[in-house]
């Protein structure tokens, strides 16, 4: 069981380098807080031809004398450029060139407005003080009071006395005091001497000194501390340190001290090399993991990059190891999620123009928990040479790829590939429909380098494969009504012919082949496997239709489709290869559909049934009720009968039920829960409920979470206290909007929590 508090308050940008949102792009507009205004302020956009250098007087009524002082009364505005005074009364004094204002005073420039009891500037060196002031960030929720407030010459903002909130005036749900606030206008920070942070009046946190962004700019120094509790890592205190190294560089430190596990630190660094590339590198590390048997080391590394060279080339490398299988399961990692379980590991150059493109890429994929690894590809190079209207009207397209398969582990083969298709393409295409015509030769040569020489496989393969492909698809419309409405229906006949021709191939290793899942869009494909080591024979035939109705606006409203492949030959390769074998003379019959019932009802699925042995291989179905974009009421169901456990090779049935809602409780409270049960094994396999409330100025999220928790065998995964099947635990999340760039906490992220995320509950990796 865990609890966990967490205190989310940041004083510093969040790291990243585009420029950050503006509060105002957030935050509904009943949130910002206007300030007041004076007519006078428009009285100056009516006058023509004056500059931005010139001042602009207007008042009711003025008296002056002659290198003296001037007295203004009656509405007053002062203007100069983009800075506006208005007050009832003002005084200028042009010899000790000093402005002295009074009385509805409102002081206005672009970046905010303060009112004030009395103003006292002076004109030489743009500076002012201004006594009894309020203040209020334009366009913004930020204000506040100040028993005195200063603008320097350099334009700065000096406020002593002072307070500032994002609350609605009259609402101080939370208030920071400060002795005093000072604004660099050019680094645009502002420092805060012996803050006060109040939340409903009470005191909470005091902070002798501290930082806070008044832009996207970024500056090193602490955030503000992370407090959690849990059964599993025990108390849990953090202190982020960020360093801004340089405009292209940074870097984020964190310490997270665990009772129960030790330290755990969590290092990113971020790059920018020129203006089309970046990285970052990620190191993680937990010395004497206290809560595992013989206290072993736990770490991650981490590093991307991608962009581009020139116009030409692009770059991009992806790399990632952990210490064990049940890192991501048992700590929170900045890299992967704890559903994660392949590590991918790439490296990758590509040159492109405008009729061919040539790419250089190496690969290792981790696969968590499993003893079998995958091949490794090293090096992997592509040529991919197009041609469009090669000769009358057909296309011409090259494509090649030379791939050496190595392995980690001893005792197994390897390979070299080399795999060349050249193919001609007569596409046909109008309004009534499309027709294409293809015909290709699949020419391959493997080396492979053996490692048991009483195996089936040759050392030296050639194989050459000549592939004919017709898809053709017509396109019908006619008026019609639905549910009473006028309506648009469309017939949409699809067909494919596919001649793949037969050799023999069970002498070549499997070194990146697997079978592609069937649904209709499967259907017609040109291959069934995934990889080149398998090139499955075909004659075969699709047939298949997709039908929408449209309202008046053009709205679809319905979708169906249903499509079959008659087999005319047995596939060769399918039964020769014991790892892939399937004899069958139709493929599963295979229907989808989308459509809205009635008004805010939606239901979505598909189907997959074998019509030889009339059974169902795979059921899908969703219902929605959407009555509004913030409101969501989901049920699904999902069965698949006979799935190949690829770690146990054993054939397994899931059949599972779910319920996903998302429903405001009033304009600022909102309930999210999901809810996925296990018909087979009768029980619930993950249950998230939260509710969070969420006003102009703070938010709040209750939450609880129960999940099957995997644990994957290691020698690590051997727990003191033993690991649970289960992981569940009850969340609090608090944030005060306006202290840096946390932000709301949103209900969408709550209803992507979890295994499965909004909209896509039956897609579960198998």
């Amino acid at each position: 069981m865990q609890i966990r508090y967490l205190l989310a308050l940041c004083l510093l940008p969040q790291y990243v380098f585009a420029q950050a949102p503006n509060v105002e792009e957030e935050l509904p507009q009943l949130c910002i807080v206007e300030p007041p205004v004076s007519r006078s302020f428009s009285d100056r956009e009516k006058l023509s031809g004056i500059k931005d250098t010139d001042i602009v007087i207007i008042s009711d009524d003025s008296s002056a004398s002659f290198e003296n002082k001037a007295h203004f009364r009656g509405d007053v505005s002062f203007s100069q450029g983009t800075r506006h005074i208005a007050a009832d009364e003002a005084i200028l004094d042009q010899r000790k060139q000093q402005l002295n204002a009074n009385g509805n005073l409102i002081f206005k420039d672009e970046q905010f407005t303060i009112t004030a009891d009395s103003l006292q500037a002076q004109m030489s060196s743009s500076s002012a003080n201004l006594e009894g002031a309020e203040y209020w960030l334009n366009g913004q929720q930020i204000h506040g009071d100040a028993k005195r407030l200063q603008i320097t010459s350099d334009n700065n903002l000096i406020l002593s006395g002072t307070n500032f909130t994002t609350c609605p005036p009259g609402d101080e749900s939370w208030l920071l005091e400060a002795d005093m606030i000072k604004i660099d206008s050019e680094e645009e920070w502002g420092e805060i001497w012996n803050a006060k942070l109040r939340i409903a009046d009470v005191p909470v946190l005091y902070i002798p000194y501290m930082t806070i962004p008044v832009s996207d700019k970024r500056k090193s120094g602490f955030l503000f501390p992370a407090f959690s509790t849990s059964t599993t890592n025990g108390l849990q205190f953090s202190v982020p340190y960020y360093w801004n190294i340089a405009p292209e560089y940074d870097l984020s430190f964190t310490p997270d001290i665990m009772s129960s596990r030790g330290i755990f630190t969590k290092t990113e660094f971020r790059y920018l090399a020129g203006e089309q590339q970046n990285g970052q590198m990620n190191v993680e590390y937990l010395g004497s993991d206290r809560k595992l048997f013989n206290n072993p080391d736990r770490y991650l590394y981490h590093w991307s990059h991608q962009g581009a060279l020139n116009d030409n080339w692009r770059v991009r490398a992806n790399y990632t190891d952990v210490s064990d299988n049940n890192y991501f399961n048992d700590l929170n990692s900045d890299v992967n999620r704890s559903t994660d379980n392949q590590l991918s590991r790439i490296g990758e150059a590509s040159y492109f123009e405008q009729n061919w493109d040539f790419n250089m890429r190496v690969q290792d994929i981790k696969v968590l928990g499993e003893d079998e690894l995958p091949y490794q590809v090293m090096p992997q190079l592509n040529f991919n040479y197009r041609q469009t209207d090669f000769f009358n009207s057909i296309d011409f397209k090259f494509n090649s790829e030379l791939t050496n398969f190595r392995h980690q582990q001893d005792g197994y083969s390897t390979a070299t590939r080399l795999h060349m298709v050249p193919s001609l393409t007569l596409p046909i295409q109008g309004p009534a429909g499309s027709l294409t015509s293809e015909v290709k030769l699949m020419q391959t040569q493997y080396w492979q380098q053996l490692i048991d020489l009483d195996t089936d496989y040759d050392e030296s393969v050639s194989r050459t494969i000549p592939q004919v492909r017709v898809l053709g698809q017509i396109n019908f419309e006619r008026p019609t009504t639905m549910f009473d409405s006028l309506s648009k229906q469309t017939l949409e006949p699809q067909f494919q012919y596919l001649y793949v021709g037969y050799e023999d191939q069970t002498n070549i290793g499997i070194y990146d082949t697997a079978q592609l899942q069937e649904d209709y869009f499967g259907l017609f494909r040109d291959r069934r496997y995934s990889g080149l080591d398998r090139i499955a024979d075909a004659n075969q035939l699709t047939l298949g239709f997709t039908t929408r109705f449209f309202d008046e606006l053009n709205f679809e409203k319905f979708k169906f489709s249903l499509g079959q492949t008659l087999y005319f030959d047995e596939s060769k390769v399918l039964s020769e290869n014991q790892r892939l074998q399937e004899t069958e003379s139709t493929s599963i019959l295979a229907a989808e559909l989308d459509a809205q019932l009635y008004k805010d009802w939606f239901i979505s699925g598909s189907v997959q049934h074998d019509t030889e042995n009339g059974k169902n291989k795979k059921n899908e179905v969703t219902l929605d009720f959407r009555p509004s974009n913030d409101k969501l009421l989901q049920f699904s169901y999902r069965y698949v009968p006979d799935l190949l456990n690829t770690n146990t090779n054993d054939r397994v049935s899931i059949s599972q039920a779910g319920l996903r809602t998302s429903w405001p409780i009033s304009d600022d409270l909102y309930f999210v829960g999901n809810w996925y049960y296990d018909l087979n094994e009768s029980r619930s396999v993950e249950t998230y409920t939260g509710v969070q409330y969420e006003s102009c100025c703070w938010a709040l999220r209750l939450s609880y979470h129960y999940r099957i928790k995997t644990n994957y065998d290691d020698d690590l995964s051997q727990s003191i206290d033993g690991r649970e099947e289960f992981d569940k635990g009850i969340y609090l999340n608090f944030v005060i909007k306006g202290l840096g760039g946390s932000g709301p906490l949103g209900v969408e992220d709550m209803l992507n929590e979890g295994l499965f995320n909004y909209r896509k509950p039956l897609y579960l990796r198998n």
